[in-house]
């Protein structure tokens, strides 16, 4: 359903290219540092980072058609030399301590030669924490690939502090699964992590990243009309639209909360 819906989009979450760039701004980033991005997506974050801080990195997603991409993507930008996308699922590609990784851990073949080492710079995962069971399963993730002093990026859905009850059930998510920015903050505290910085999203973010969903929908659905996928995209369109308007843009915040460990 996404694979369809974000085909027009090469940054798969509600932040725009200028917002992108500043996360990198904010970050320091700067050339020799490696960046391990899970859940990359199409990439857009691992190669525009490449392109204009001169970071290294590797990208792991479990999408058959977001991988191509990301990897067309680098070839496009000129640093296919630096970044490398792997297919498989992002929450077994970091090694347990002291264990030699899962089946889905990218091949030496696809990280140059020898594996990829697992002391990264910055780790990120952007709009999906969902592959840890929530954040603090991410974090924990996270920080067993990332170096003592290093950079956790974590992109995270928000509540509004005035969001009803009927804007839970309109958008099919419990209150519990994600905080207000103040409980994200105490969230975060209780995964051991110090927030440093953030870069959220805005309404015209969300306008975007969704909105700009309509017309790529609309136009597969005149071209699919008998797909056995079209029924559920027809209703996928239709909530879309109305969920946004109603609710998600006014009560569903988003941003990457930029971290270290507490005490590093």
């Amino acid at each position: 359903m996404h694979e369809i819906a974000e085909a027009g989009h090469r940054i798969l979450n509600p932040f725009t290219e200028d917002k992108l760039m500043l996360l990198g701004e904010v970050c320091r980033l700067h050339p020799g540092q490696r960046l391990l991005d899970l859940a990359s997506g199409k990439g857009e974050l691992l190669c525009r980072w490449a392109d204009a801080f001169g970071i290294e990195g590797l990208g792991v997603d479990i999408s058959t058609v977001f991988v191509p991409a990301a990897r067309a993507r680098a070839v496009e930008l000129g640093v296919a030399d630096r970044v490398t996308f792997a297919l498989g699922d992002a929450a077994q590609a970091v090694p347990p301590p002291g264990g030699a990784g899962d089946a889905t851990r990218p091949p030496a073949a696809e990280t140059g030669g020898a594996g990829p080492r697992w002391e990264y710079d910055v780790v990120s995962c952007i709009g999906a924490t969902w592959i840890g069971g929530g954040l603090a399963g991410t974090v924990a993730l996270m920080r067993r690939a990332v170096r003592e002093d290093g950079l956790l990026l974590l992109g995270e859905p928000y509540w509004a502090d005035d969001t009803p009850d009927g804007a839970y059930a309109a958008l099919d998510c419990p209150r519990d699964v994600f905080a207000t920015l103040g409980g994200t903050l105490e969230r975060l505290e209780s995964a051991g992590l110090e927030l440093l910085e953030m870069v959220l999203a805005d309404g015209d973010s969300w306008d975007r990243y969704v909105a700009s969903q309509w017309w790529t929908v609309s136009d597969w659905l005149r071209a699919h009309p008998e797909s056995p996928d079209a029924p559920a995209m027809r209703e996928y369109l239709r909530a879309a639209r109305r969920t946004h308007l109603q609710y998600q843009r006014r009560y569903l915040g988003w941003g990457v909360f930029v971290c270290r460990v507490s005490g590093a």
